[in-house]
């Protein structure tokens, strides 16, 4: 009997590198599934985000990853949301359900996963994060919930961080959350997150000063194309524990690949495939 195949896919901007169609398909191949998972590069064309969503319900596809830089950007194309979705105010996974988009967030598990993973350890008394756009509000979010008391938003778009920091307060109220624009020490954090695209490929560079760093922080950085980045490179050369990206879309992938196929994935499968990509 042949088996009907599910269809998938990214859609974002500048992701010709990105490697989420091996770690779906590689998964639904070990689990004898037929996956197609497609890029849709939407860089030359931004304001076509509806017309990718109209197009992949007409296709059938069975859902989408949504990344940067359209998180919040597909909001209003949805019909529902999942309470994650609702509480992180960012989706990351839209899936069809009867007939209509229902927006999901699997980043905030993602990242929350890979630093309990990378950084069983790691002190959380006071972290600074970088970025509060659709990444952000997922890695605010999943730092609060692992029991980060203080957490400091540095956003340039201001009224951004203060939305998030405003939302993120009515969630975790015990925590002291703040938002500024620019910081020019970090002596006093216990931990640093990169939210931002900066660093990833078409995006060089370091989201902030890196001769900030100590020894005593640590450092984790949402991109993973590529993996090393520059700031992770730095930090390493200082002395930093680090967590760079993989763990976070690898993990991230694997609910959305549950949410696409209904299967339960094999997350050590996938990081350990991850790493041969």
């Amino acid at each position: 009997m042949r088996v009907a195949s599910v269809l998938t896919g990214l859609v974002g901007c500048e992701i010709g590198a990105s490697r989420s169609p091996q770690i779906h398909e590689r998964e639904a191949d070990a689990q004898g599934i037929r996956l197609v998972y497609k890029l849709f590069d939407l860089t030359d064309t931004p304001d076509r985000l509806a017309d990718i969503l109209d197009a992949a319900a007409l296709l059938g596809f069975a859902g989408l990853n949504v990344t940067h830089p359209f998180k919040q950007q597909v909001l209003p194309l949805l019909d529902a949301l999942s309470e994650d979705a609702r509480r992180i105010g960012a989706v990351n996974t839209v899936v069809r359900e009867g007939g209509r988009w229902v927006g999901h967030n699997t980043d905030g598990i993602g990242f929350g996963d890979s630093l309990k993973r990378g950084l069983p350890a790691a002190e959380l008394t006071k972290v600074v994060q970088f970025g509060a756009g659709g990444a952000g509000s997922a890695t605010a979010d999943a730092l609060l919930a692992l029991g980060a008391r203080e957490l400091v938003l540095v956003e340039r778009d201001l009224a951004r961080g203060e939305t998030l920091a405003e939302r993120l307060r009515q969630s975790f109220p015990n925590a002291v959350i703040s938002a500024v624009e620019t910081l020019e020490r970090l002596d006093d954090a216990s931990g640093v997150v990169n939210a931002s695209p900066i660093g990833m490929y078409g995006h060089e560079g370091t989201p902030f000063d890196p001769r900030l760093l100590r020894g005593h922080h640590w450092v984790a950085d949402v991109v993973y194309f590529p993996r090393d980045t520059e700031l992770l490179r730095i930090a390493r050369a200082t002395g930093c524990p680090i967590v760079d990206g993989s763990g976070m879309v690898v993990l991230q992938a694997a609910r959305a690949f549950e949410l696409f196929t209904g299967r339960q994935a094999d997350r050590a499968r996938m990081l350990t495939e991850f790493e041969r990509v």
